[in-house]
């Protein structure tokens, strides 16, 4: 059996710039976490969003629709988290 080799660097073994390997996410990244988040919490972009209480008739959206509005919390996500940085 071939023996693996132990790594070379470790997530807390600092680099020659001083940060950890992969220690920094992209804003896109950020933006994407931000979205994903509220869209799972809230039901944003879903087909049908059931609710207790009176509501007006059930929205049915297609599937680009619903990905139509996804990419547009996606934007917004965008901008909120390049505004802050």
């Amino acid at each position: 059996m071939a023996e693996l080799e132990p790594p070379t660097s470790t997530p807390e073994t600092p680099v020659a710039g001083g940060t950890p390997p992969g220690g920094g996410r992209s804003k896109d990244e950020v933006a994407l976490d931000l979205m994903k988040f509220i869209a799972v919490s809230t039901g944003y972009g879903r087909a049908s969003q059931s609710s207790t209480g009176f509501s007006a008739k059930p929205t049915t959206r297609s599937a680009e629709e619903q990905a139509e509005a996804l990419l547009e919390l996606f934007e917004r996500c965008r901008q909120v988290v390049y505004k802050e940085g």
